[in-house]
């Protein structure tokens, strides 16, 4: 079969993998119909992260399940299925507490782990998927139309992610909302606080494709600038003090700042960007201003259940990220048109 292969810095390859074979009996195969491109895949591609040695890579797919191991209960075959961006089996102590992305048996595609094995990457014709039963969301209704599918994707993070860092911040009926990036994060973030009922929401972005994406997911104001004007301009807005609520979602140390210093005192950020050359917390100017913050990596595979329903009725069109489209043999240019920020989000079809 065909995967994508990370080499080192920009250097992307399709090459041949062996096909996938059940080995735990609590696994499946799963025929991908859709992969996709994530933000923080950049890391390594850019050279940011090191690449020791090539890899498969990919963590977000949906796809049909074509066979399951003999102890698989929940997940059959000819089911089609959301593939969070770990594993987990729903179970754990973490799991019931709603931190399924911490599970205590769980693990990360395209990695190792003890006693799951090598859990393929997601951008491939075929993945293995350890604790078939936890990991994988069934969709209702058998396979889905094709002009659902993007938005079915978006629930294997980045809707997920967004959802969570407006949770984490505690978004509820009239909170005022700035989020500091653009791309499908950050996107989902404006829907995510719009369903939650914010009742103004600032996107902070400085292209116009973006921008207008923006204000028909929610946003009912955007700000292009950035760093101090940013600021400046968000606290003009909000009564001179800022905004209840700032969702971070890009992870850079000039984000985080831009998030801390927006925020109203008393108020929460929510973060959810990869941390990449981020600081650490200023915890003397947390105190000065008894700004929050919460967030971290999002156990998506909670949010699922919650946001389907929204997604198959057509409620919330998170799909609409994907503005870009390749067959699998192109990755390359898909990481490309990621990296030269001509895409918001590109999806894979094997």
């Amino acid at each position: 079969m065909r995967a994508t292969i990370i080499h080192g810095e920009r250097d992307i390859r399709v090459e041949d993998v062996p096909d996938p074979v059940l080995s735990t009996g609590v696994d499946a195969i799963v025929r991908v119909v859709a992969a996709c491109v994530c933000g923080s895949d950049l890391w390594p591609y850019r050279g940011v992260t090191e690449v020791a040695a090539p890899r498969r890579i990919g963590h977000e797919f949906v796809g049909v399940v074509e066979e399951v191991g003999d102890a698989v209960e929940r997940v059959r075959p000819g089911d089609f299925v959301i593939a969070p961006f770990y594993q987990c089996d729903n179970t754990c102590l973490n799991c019931r507490n709603g931190m399924t992305v911490h599970c205590l048996h769980g693990g990360w595609w395209g990695r190792e782990t003890e006693g799951l094995g090598f859990a393929d990457a997601g951008q491939g014709e075929r993945v293995r998927v350890p604790m078939a039963d936890g990991t994988l969301a069934v969709v209702p209704g058998g396979i889905p139309d094709d002009a659902l599918i993007p938005g079915l994707l978006t629930l294997s993070d980045v809707m997920g992610t967004g959802h969570h860092a407006a949770v984490s911040a505690g978004v509820t009926e009239g909170s005022t909302v700035a989020v500091v990036g653009d791309g499908a994060v950050g996107l989902c973030a404006i829907i995510a606080a719009k369903r939650l009922g914010a009742s103004r929401i600032v996107a902070m972005s400085r292209h116009e494709p973006r921008q207008a994406l923006a204000r028909e997911f929610g946003a009912t104001d955007v700000v292009p600038e950035r760093g101090d004007e940013g600021i400046a301009r968000l606290k003009e807005m909000f009564d001179g003090i800022g905004p209840d609520i700032v969702l971070e979602c890009v992870g850079t140390k000039e984000s985080m700042d831009q998030a801390l210093r927006s925020a109203r005192p008393g108020g929460q950020v929510g973060f959810v960007g990869v941390p990449n050359g981020g600081p650490e917390l200023p915890v003397r100017q947390m105190f000065n201003t008894n700004v929050g913050v919460r967030g971290g990596v999002a156990p998506v595979r909670g949010y699922i259940d919650e946001l389907l329903p929204e997604v198959l009725d057509g409620r919330i069109q998170p799909g609409r990220v994907f503005d870009l489209e390749l067959p699998l043999e192109e990755a390359a240019q898909a990481y490309r048109a990621m990296d030269e920020r001509t895409a918001i989000k590109v999806m894979l079809r094997p």
